[in-house]
């Protein structure tokens, strides 16, 4: 299964609950700090719900 690189680019002071629980459970705490996961649905389905606070490369 392919990867991707994930980085936080901006703060998740003032998002939401859900999208801050959704960036711990992606492994993000900081801004620039980046992670590799595999491409599952899930991980792409997260990413999609904070899409304005992360940049991603395959």
């Amino acid at each position: 299964m392919a990867k991707i690189k994930i980085t936080q680019v901006k703060s998740k002071i003032g998002s939401t609950e859900r999208q801050k629980k959704t960036l711990e459970a992606l492994g993000l705490n900081k801004i620039n700090a980046t992670v590799e996961h595999e491409a599952t649905p899930q991980i792409k389905g997260m990413v999609a719900k904070v899409q304005h606070l992360v940049s991603v490369e395959e």
